[in-house]
């Protein structure tokens, strides 16, 4: 199927053409007509799917049928986990909607920005508002802004959002919407909390889930290499000097490892930046930047860059690091082989990491052979495990209490 059998105006298939754009993803295909056709959706749809342009574009389509007059009004909101994807998704809008009769308005709701500057900017005239739960509350809270004619709901990766203060803002949020509106929700799974939130928003949606979807991007070729965990960063200065990578992204347990590992690779002489959640708004958009218009070739980031960056030319993962979970894995190696494109990922695994690992592979149903670089092979033994103290009752965080700290973590993300 091509995207001129989806029924869209011509304005939105130049905006495909310019951009390449030329064959629906099957989520694409399944959605787009459910959305123009005025139906509720709730779509299963992984990391790289090409979920964003399913919304996208049919509401834009929206826009052009029904051609409005006089100063703007919001008639779409769309939720976001993070910055980076609420910043992606508005780009989206402005890319496809380049050559619409009429330019759409779209302002960015985010933490770590002005919230006066994103006030003004809805107050001028707004058409789409897309935005961090949080934040929009912080401006919802200044009782000057309109939610009242909202038409289109979008909740982007609810799974990202489930935690419990995601579930107390939206609440919040829901009361200053329209019960009569259309509602569109993307998550990569749907556990019990995930719909009990969907119930919330919608009644009646329609269902939509890709059969035989694979859990891993079949375009990416997968390497598993065994190395002292002291060793990872000397194989990884070998393996970019003897592979020729041209843009890397290379996941980190945390912020200070995320810096460090940056600055000792710049004294090497490598193009290195880091990029992570203490970093200020404006460091995060002017790095990724960088990243994107391949100024810097490594980036060096924790998983706030797993989920939601579109970068197209990333040609290797590094999980130099192991992530705490298959999920995170599967998004993380995820960036790599978008738009068509082949890609590498490569696991550093230690002795320490080889348990741990076994379990990616069993739930993300792949097999990795493990493989060994010369002059960097690994040496020892596993350590023997040692059985800790039994927790002493009541000393423990109770499961709300590390909610409570989870919704913390991403409200300040």
């Amino acid at each position: 199927m091509s995207f001129s059998q989806l029924k869209l105006s011509s304005q939105i298939q130049k905006a495909l053409q310019k951009n390449r754009f030329l064959t629906p993803t099957p989520i694409q295909e399944k959605v787009i007509p459910l959305v123009l056709s005025g139906k509720d959706v709730m779509a299963s749809a992984q990391t790289g799917s090409g979920k964003s342009a399913s919304f996208v574009l049919p509401i834009l389509e929206h826009f052009i049928q029904n051609k409005t007059e006089g100063k703007a009004k919001i008639k779409v909101l769309v939720l976001t986990p993070t910055r980076e994807l609420t910043l992606q998704v508005a780009q989206t809008f402005d890319t496809f909607g380049e050559f619409l009769p009429k330019k759409l308005k779209v302002v960015s709701v985010i933490g770590g920005e002005n919230i006066g500057d994103q006030l003004y900017a809805i107050q001028q005239g707004c058409d789409i508002l897309v935005a961090t739960s949080g934040r929009l509350l912080d401006v919802v809270s200044k009782k000057q802004m309109n939610l009242s004619h909202v038409e289109f709901f979008v909740l982007d990766e609810a799974d990202k959002m489930l935690n419990l203060g995601f579930a107390e803002e939206l609440e919040l949020i829901l009361q200053e919407i329209p019960a009569k509106r259309q509602n569109l929700l993307f998550s990569a799974t749907y556990p019990p909390k995930i719909l009990s939130i969907a119930s919330k928003i919608t009644t009646d949606p329609i269902e939509v889930k890709i059969e035989n979807e694979e859990p891993t991007v079949e375009s990416v070729s997968q390497r598993a290499i065994e190395v002292n965990r002291e060793n990872r960063g000397p194989l990884l200065r070998h393996l970019l000097e003897r592979e020729k990578w041209e843009q890397v992204l290379v996941f980190m347990a945390n912020k200070r490892a995320t810096d460090n590992i940056a600055d000792k690779f710049k004294k090497y002489g490598f193009s290195a930046e880091s990029f992570h959640g203490d970093l200020t708004q404006e460091e995060r958009n002017f790095t990724l930047e960088e990243f994107k218009t391949k100024k810097i070739r490594i980036l060096f980031a924790t998983d706030i860059a797993a989920r939601g960056l579109d970068i197209d030319d990333i040609t290797c993962v590094v999980n130099f690091d192991l992530p705490r979970s298959p999920t995170d894995y599967i998004h993380r190696i995820g960036r790599t082989a978008r738009a068509g494109k082949s890609g590498i990922a490569v696991s550093f695994i230690s002795h320490e990491d080889k348990e741990h690992f076994s379990i990616i592979e069993k739930r993300c149903k792949v097999n990795i052979d493990f493989e060994q670089i010369a002059g960097f092979e690994i040496k020892g033994e596993a350590p023997l495990k040692v059985k800790g103290q039994a927790p002493v009752k009541g000393k423990g965080k109770s499961k709300k209490d590390k909610a409570r700290e989870q919704a913390l973590k991403e409200s300040n993300k």
